[in-house]
């Protein structure tokens, strides 16, 4: 497990409605395969319910039948339309302003995505190479590279998985090592540094596992939209500590929040390493009597 000396801050993002004002096959995607996007949607649900499927699969299901004679279903097109996906302001700026201020404050700060949309248009975005690691739903591809079946699936539940896999610093997602019992101390990133970024009810159990570790969940709502009755039931119910506009320009409430976080990282880290310096010497003046 790479170490470093500095306390590591890793910053995890939902994606649609997170950093995007929309669901990402909604961006071009859905149209291009003549669907009205609601009526998508719809179908999906409907093919989920009515076959006691995970959500995720419908709507991936139904991208490849849509596809069928309109045009290839390959990574290059996926990637294609996420190029052309949209973001809230500020973003592409976000990571390097955040990435200075924690070298700034001597905390190492890391970015990781955990999506229910698709790993293949996030990777076609502007900003793919921000992230540590992208965690989302994806598609198996044949010998010709075509999609034909789904490689991985992330729905609102087994997003927490993802959470211990960049705590324990074991990021491949085959590895067995995450089920593996680690000492509170040999956490690479503990949760209580870690911040979690979402915007719905999907990303409440993400929320709960952060909180109840120490860490920091941020609900967001669409500055433009400015539709708040998500975070305020977010937040009567305890699911996060935070609101903010997903607005990511410098010297917005969301740019200050996240510097605060940094900066109390940088003290409580300080702390705990002098907690630690003073529990082991004690522990070895009782080894030596």
């Amino acid at each position: 497990m790479e170490q470093t000396e500095r306390p590591i801050l890793a910053l995890c993002y939902d994606f649609d409605k997170t950093l995007s004002p929309d669901d990402m096959q909604a961006q071009g995607y859905i149209q291009s395969v003549h669907y009205d996007v609601n009526k998508f949607w719809e179908a999906a649900n409907a093919l989920a319910r009515g076959n006691d499927m995970d959500a995720n699969l419908a709507y991936m299901y139904l991208m490849v039948q849509g596809a069928y004679g309109n045009f290839v279903l390959k990574k290059e097109a996926l990637e294609a339309y996420g190029s052309k996906v949209a973001l809230f302001p500020g973003v592409e700026e976000w990571f390097s302003r955040v990435d200075a201020y924690g070298d700034e404050k001597g905390v190492q700060v890391e970015h990781y995505v955990i999506s229910s949309g698709l790993k293949e248009m996030i990777e076609g975005t502007g900003i793919a190479k921000r992230f540590r690691k992208i965690y989302a739903s994806a598609f198996y591809y044949d010998e010709k590279g075509v999609a034909v079946w789904p490689a991985q699936a992330v729905n609102y539940t087994n997003k927490t998985q993802f959470l211990f896999r960049i705590s324990k610093g074991v990021l491949d997602v085959n590895d067995p090592a995450v089920n593996d019992r680690f000492e509170r101390d040999a956490m690479r990133i503990p949760f209580r540094n870690m911040v979690y970024f979402g915007d719905s009810d999907t990303d409440v159990p993400c929320m709960k596992l952060v909180n109840s570790y120490g860490g920091y969940s941020i609900g967001v709502y669409d500055p433009e939209k400015n539709d708040r009755s998500k975070v305020y039931r977010m937040m009567q119910e305890s699911r996060i500590r935070f609101f903010a506009a997903a607005d990511y320009r410098e010297g917005r409430e969301l740019d200050s929040l996240v510097k605060a976080i940094i900066e109390k990282t940088a003290v409580s880290e300080a702390l705990e390493r002098n907690h630690r310096a003073r529990r082991e010497e004690a522990e070895e003046k009782r080894d030596k009597k």
